[in-house]
């Protein structure tokens, strides 16, 4: 390793570190309270997170390696239009935010939960096994994000440096729970947001690059193999099916995804989740374009970057390149703080499925036992960390892992979600037939039919399992089968 590699290393060791200590005062002040420490304090932060620490939850659980080190990656193909996997990421927030203070309201925890007070227990264990499943591919996404970077930075194996990385989240998020999480957030936004931010205009200004009018005109010049004009700093490249698809999955996977409802739920009112939600979304968009930019610095800069196509390591080789030691530090800290809080979200939400919606109803016969469930939830993200290893370990590619794990989540219980809240005629039986029917047509598109026309799965499935859902309903009426009762909510 060179001395630029050393530094960057031994910062990014420093700020693991660091992150375990948050974990471990988290948990020690609340011992040193002497209180006892409920599920719902470990898991839900006790319901009492603001508008500014729910945003920065929100926003630092959803940016993780796929809207680090993979928009940086697809710069190649895509140009600047890669950053609108993140883009549609704020919209989707922006949109989200007006269901957002239903979800507090609900005085729910999970999303199988808040699936279960309208459809019974059939839809509760299909959406409890499906969404855990989920957490685990994704978790094992941002385990290979992070390992990639030490990888990469170390020359260290790619299995060792999982194998770290695992270590460390694991640590950090069963120590203190989700209040040692939210509070490690507040780092991680910092390092995400102003530490990369500051970082690509180091990189976009250094002699070699030449600053962004230089770095736009050798993109604007830059050829493919056979020609053809490469259109690096289009916005548009990527497509408008495809932009459609990002905001649609967004929309659909927020409201299901375990990590994010329950951030909703640990808002201390319905208006903080609402708020929460929009500033999220300003910040996710704001910050959209900060890795793409640092991408295209690859692939423009370095010689012969690209040549064997899109490059993993993009963002760490342009960091590497143009990038002063101390600064290359700050920025590969910054993919280590998306990937680490976005895979301890992952953690913390299995956790909390695990232990409302199967071991408490179905192993512990409906008993709550906050002491033997603190401790449960410790063993779940173990679980969890070991599993997401495991797949880090045996797959490569981030972005079709958490493709998958979005539409294996989101696709069948969007409809029944929706329908649960604000349609007042759905059925027991309509509801389970969604969740199965989209679920099943995602899971087709993407691995039978390999997602045609560039169309995220969600789309094609969350419309069969709306078409399943009102059908089924209409059917149940006509056979005089009556409606399920509405969900009642709380007025906070």
């Amino acid at each position: 390793m060179n001395s630029t590699q050393i530094t960057a290393l031994i910062i990014i060791l420093i700020y693991m570190a660091a992150t375990v200590v948050i974990g471990l005062y988290a948990s020690n002040r609340k011992k040193n309270k002497k209180e006892k420490q409920s599920n719902e304090d470990f898991l839900m932060a006790s319901r009492s997170l603001g508008p500014l620490v729910l945003a920065g939850t929100l926003f630092a659980a959803n940016t993780g390696g796929a809207s680090t080190t993979g928009i940086a990656t697809n710069v190649l193909k895509y140009g600047l239009s890669a950053s609108w996997y993140v883009i549609a990421a704020g919209i989707g927030f922006v949109l989200v935010s007006f269901i957002a203070p239903y979800f507090r309201r609900s005085s729910a925890s999970t999303v199988p939960e808040i699936i279960s007070k309208r459809y019974g227990k059939g839809s509760h264990i299909i959406t409890a096994i499906t969404s855990i499943t989920a957490l685990f591919m994704a978790t094992g996404a941002q385990i290979i994000a992070t390992a990639s970077i030490i990888n990469v930075l170390t020359g260290f194996e790619f299995n060792i440096a999982a194998i770290i990385t695992a270590i460390v989240v694991i640590l950090y998020t069963m120590g203190g729970g989700y209040k040692s999480v939210t509070a490690a957030n507040l780092m991680h936004v910092m390092f995400i947001t102003v530490g990369m931010t500051i970082a690509m205009f180091i990189i976009v200004n250094n002699e070699a690059v030449g600053g962004f009018s230089a770095l736009f005109e050798k993109a604007r010049a830059m050829s493919d193999a056979s020609g053809n004009n490469m259109n690096l700093v289009s916005m548009t490249k990527i497509g408008l099916p495809t932009i459609i698809g990002y905001i649609a999955m967004y929309f659909m996977t927020f409201p299901t995804g375990q990590e994010i409802v329950q951030t909703y739920c640990s808002a201390k009112d319905g208006a903080s989740a609402k708020l929460g939600s929009i500033i999220a979304g300003l910040v996710s968009a704001a910050y959209a374009i900060v890795p793409a930019m640092i991408g295209l610095v690859a692939y423009v800069c370095i010689d012969g970057f690209g040549v064997d196509g899109p490059q993993k390591n993009a963002l760490a080789q342009a960091t590497i390149t143009f990038a002063p030691a101390i600064i290359a530090g700050i920025v590969l800290a910054a993919v280590v703080a998306a990937t680490m809080s976005s895979a301890s979200g992952n953690m913390i939400g299995t956790a909390t499925m695990f232990t409302n919606d199967i071991f408490r109803p179905y192993i512990n016969k409906g008993v709550k036992d906050d002491a033997k469930e603190v401790w449960i939830s410790r063993i779940a993200m173990v679980i969890v960390g070991g599993v997401g290893l495991i797949i880090a370990i045996t797959a490569s590619n981030i972005i079709s892992v958490m493709m998958g794990a979005f539409a294996l989540r989101s696709a069948g219980p969007f409809a029944a979600f929706i329908c649960g809240i604000f349609y007042k005629n759905v059925t027991k039986r309509a509801g389970f037939y969604s969740i199965f029917a989209g679920t099943a047509v995602a899971a087709y598109w993407i691995y039978a039919l390999k997602t045609p026309y560039g169309l995220n799965a969600m789309v094609p499935g969350g419309l069969v399992a709306f078409i399943v859902i009102f059908l089924v309903s209409a059917i149940d009426k006509k056979m005089g089968v009556k409606p399920l009762p509405m969900i009642e909510f709380t007025e906070k």
